[in-house]
């Protein structure tokens, strides 16, 4: 079975996005995206793969979960199909059709589909964003890991890891490691 990885980058006040949705305050540090891109290649834009000189096959993911503001972001800058290599899947209950053929556009329960593709074969799911589905996703139990790429800010007010309430729920530190950018990854399994 396949696994849903929350995989983000936040503050360190736990935010993944400034209130008007901008991630610039969050770090451009060269070895930062070269380190992540080694290890997560497919999690580099598609327009910025060949400049960045990202290539070889998908290592973790083989979808992406993304909530509307976060798809979003991307269309503003022209970007309709933002990861090719992985099946995109927007979540939206206001958008009314797909600016692009390669994403599929989801208005009914997300957690019906979520549970569907996690009895698929293939790699894990990557649950890139927003706040909104990812509280959603994570109250119905679906959530199995969270990858958290901590920079070193704090925005004091923003979009946070998760908009609404969840229950408290423990978790396990199972990795950490730190980019050569000086940004922190750490992973934690959900623990039901």
């Amino acid at each position: 079975m396949r696994e849903l990885k929350y995989f983000v980058a936040c503050t360190v006040d736990g935010y993944i996005a400034a209130e008007d949705g901008s991630i610039d305050a969050f770090l451009n540090d060269g070895y930062y995206f070269a380190d992540l891109f080694e290890s997560f290649p497919e999690t580099c834009p598609g327009h910025l793969r060949e400049a960045l000189g990202v290539r070889g096959e998908n290592k973790q993911f083989d979808d992406i979960l993304m909530g509307r503001k976060t798809y979003e972001a991307g269309l503003k800058a022209g970007v309709t199909d933002p990861y090719p290599t992985l099946k995109q899947y927007v979540f939206s209950s206001t958008m009314k059709e797909s600016p692009d053929d390669n994403v599929t556009l989801v208005s009914e329960s997300a957690a019906e589909l979520v549970a569907g593709l996690k009895d698929e074969a293939g790699k894990d799911i990557w649950l890139a964003g927003g706040a909104s589905l990812a509280t959603s996703l994570f109250s119905e139990g679906l959530v199995d890991e969270l990858i958290l790429k901590v920079n070193p800010v704090v925005l004091g007010s923003g979009i946070p890891l998760f908009s609404g309430t969840v229950e408290q729920t423990r978790l396990e530190l199972t990795d950490s490691r730190i980019f050569k950018g000086g940004v922190p990854m750490l992973r934690y399994r959900v623990k039901r």
